[in-house]
């Protein structure tokens, strides 16, 4: 399937969103009616994907031949009103775990978005995104306060995600930066971290997946993944850009994307 085809012109369309079957606050028929309610053309459901760790935030495998049977479900009962997508949001564990796993291969997905939470530590895998607080105190527990090594690691896993393939949507490329310029202000502004970015875009530029802009954080934080200022070389570039908004309650399917199409020329530049 080629996405933006299927997208077509409408600006009325949310790829990246989580319900009952991982971190998501809601039923996926709930996402769906308010989505007919406000006049969507498409959605897209990405539960966070089953990995080979203890996740409280992923799905379980256990739970995939439900999630798919749900999704057919409300495919076929709104179709007159809603065209629905089945994704994942697969998380990049490394060469053992990430989108071009052939397990992903037996699950029949419209797309597939790639995204790094994980970074390696002493102790295994650890998560790095969700808040601050907790952010902070994994910092001491696991990564000895290094700051660089958590952001080097994240694009370093990055780029590796992106040279394995296997997805055609990078999610929420530089989100490390939310975190690391909380621990250390001014971090994003720093010549090495800005170089990180800027290899990792022409890395994207090279592979020629799609970039999503996400607004997840603009209400609260007042930013967006990646940042507003990456945008103009993204598109200098002509990099295919879709707008989420990483949803996990059904009334944020549309949270501060208005904005995000703004700074674009069109829906998908």
């Amino acid at each position: 399937m080629n996405l933006l085809d299927s997208l077509g012109t409408s600006l009325k369309y949310n790829l990246h969103s989580h319900t009952q079957f991982c971190d998501g606050r809601a039923g996926m028929e709930d996402f769906v009616k308010e989505a007919v309610a406000q006049g969507f053309s498409h959605y897209g459901f990405s539960p966070h994907s089953p990995v080979p760790i203890e996740s409280p935030c992923n799905m379980n495998s256990d739970d995939v031949p439900a999630y798919i049977a749900e999704y057919h479900r409300l495919a076929n009962a709104y179709k007159d009103r809603i065209t629905l997508f089945a994704s994942m949001e697969i998380d990049y564990l490394g060469d053992e775990w990430g989108p071009s796993n052939p397990y992903f291969d037996t699950i029949p997905l419209d797309y597939r978005i790639g995204s790094v939470h994980f970074i390696p530590s002493d102790a295994g895998y650890i998560d790095v995104d969700g808040s601050y607080e907790n952010f902070r105190i994994k910092m001491t527990r696991y990564f000895h306060n290094d700051i660089r090594y958590v952001v080097n690691t994240f694009y370093r896993q990055s780029a590796r995600m992106l040279e394995a393939g296997g997805f055609d949507i990078i999610g929420h490329f530089d989100k490390i930066g939310h975190n690391a310029g909380h621990y250390r202000d001014g971090i994003e502004q720093e010549p090495w971290y800005r170089n990180q970015v800027h290899d990792l875009m022409d890395l994207i530029i090279e592979k020629g997946v799609i970039v999503e802009i996400n607004t997840k954080a603009w209400n609260d934080h007042h930013r967006m993944f990646p940042g507003t200022e990456w945008i103009p070389y993204l598109l200098k570039h002509h990099v295919p850009i879709v707008v989420n908004s990483d949803a996990h309650y059904p009334h944020l399917i549309n949270a501060s994307r208005d904005t995000a199409l703004r700074l674009l020329p069109s829906a998908t530049a």
